[in-house]
């Protein structure tokens, strides 16, 4: 692998890892967690380090030990992916707001 991407070549990767993103579920809750507002930042670096800031729905969630690694071990299986890192925070709180009108809908808040 090159030593560094293009900005094009992040974007994609960005892309990708969205994808990924996209098959990891709240076990609680029947809608990824993309779409729930869990993820806050996704950066990619110019050795396609990827790190990931996301929050859970609550402090106690149950996963909040498995979901992070889950999230790094899915992203760290994209070959163009150096290594992922999953930062949690709970600043600012998870609310419904946060996410997309695709999920509200689906879980009936619209």
């Amino acid at each position: 692998m090159q030593s560094t991407i293009e900005t094009m070549d992040k974007k994609a990767l960005e892309n990708k890892v969205v994808d990924v993103l996209k098959s990891c579920y709240d076990p609680e809750i029947p809608v990824d967690i993309y779409e729930l507002g869990l993820i806050y930042e996704i950066n990619v670096s110019e050795n396609a380090d990827v790190d990931i800031l996301m929050t859970l729905t609550s402090p106690n969630c149950p996963v909040a030990e498995s979901l992070p690694k889950e999230v790094e071990d899915k992203v760290d299986y994209l070959k163009e992916v150096n290594k992922s890192t999953v930062t949690i925070t709970f600043e600012p709180p998870w609310t419904k707001d946060m996410m997309s009108e695709e999920a509200q809908l689906e879980l009936g808040f619209m």
